[in-house]
Parts: structure tokens; C-alpha cells; sequence
């Protein structure tokens, strides 16, 4: 009865987990999202590497815009737990992309995007069911 009990602690602990890392990556991405079009939140000025890579991304006129809607729209999935899959799907480039931009252009950065590396992989664990069939080879 007692290794029962500890089971279901278990899982209550892992559900409250999973809906903090998902809130934590939606909010983030709404925010963030919305501060690309809204400046709203001051944001520190980038090292310069990374600074020449948001100008790039601005230049191309579509590309910084595109990024920021799917930011949005995937954040506001996540919040609403609709399509949560979907969401992680999209989001998984943009997150790669984030730390490595951080990681090779601009370090002081770097938590945030650990962050959200870390709620997407939570978030991702618990819906794994759904990913485990694209990671399987072909037989």
C-alpha cells in the first residue's frame, strides 16, 4: 500500500512539473514573441556578433517577423495546452537556434536559453508517446 501511495505522489509531483516547464516555455515565447513587434521590454544591447545576426534577420524583411508569429502562436498553444506537440515541433529549431546563437555569438545570454531548453525537454518527456514513432528506424 505505501509503495502505492509513493507511486501516486510520484506522478502528482511529475504533473505539476510538466505544467510549470509548459507555462514557463509558453509564457516566455508570448512575452518574447510580443516584444518583437511591441518593444515593449527594454532588452540589453547584443555582443556585436549577435547584434549583426538580428540585423540580418531584419534585412531579409520577412524573416524576424516570421519568427516572432510562430513564437506567439506557439506560446499561446502551449498556455492553452492545445496542440502541445505541434507547438514543441515548431518551437524545437527556434530554441536550438536561440542557445547555439548564444552559446557562439553572445555567452552572457546563455540561462535563458538553458531554460527553455530545459522546459522544452520536460514538456516534450511528457507528451513522448507522441514523438517515440519518429525516432524509431525503418524497418
Amino acid at each position: 500500500m505505501e509503495h502505492l501511495e509513493h507511486a501516486r505522489t510520484k506522478t502528482r509531483v511529475a504533473g505539476k512539473v510538466y505544467v510549470v516547464a509548459r507555462w514557463i516555455l509558453g509564457l516566455a515565447f508570448v512575452v518574447f514573441g510580443l516584444n518583437g513587434f511591441l518593444n515593449v521590454i527594454p532588452v540589453p544591447p547584443p555582443a556585436p556578433a549577435a547584434g549583426a545576426f538580428f540585423q540580418a534577420m531584419l534585412e531579409t524583411g520577412y524573416l524576424f517577423p516570421l519568427v516572432k508569429a510562430l513564437e506567439v502562436v506557439c506560446g499561446a498553444l502551449l498556455l492553452a495546452n492545445v496542440f502541445v506537440p505541434l507547438a514543441l515541433l515548431v518551437l524545437a529549431p527556434i530554441v536550438v537556434n536561440i542557445l547555439a546563437l548564444h552559446l557562439f555569438l553572445d555567452p552572457a545570454g546563455l540561462p535563458l536559453p538553458v531554460l527553455l531548453l530545459a522546459a522544452g525537454l520536460v514538456t516534450a518527456r511528457a507528451h513522448w508517446h507522441v514523438f517515440a514513432p519518429l525516432l524509431r528506424p525503418k524497418a
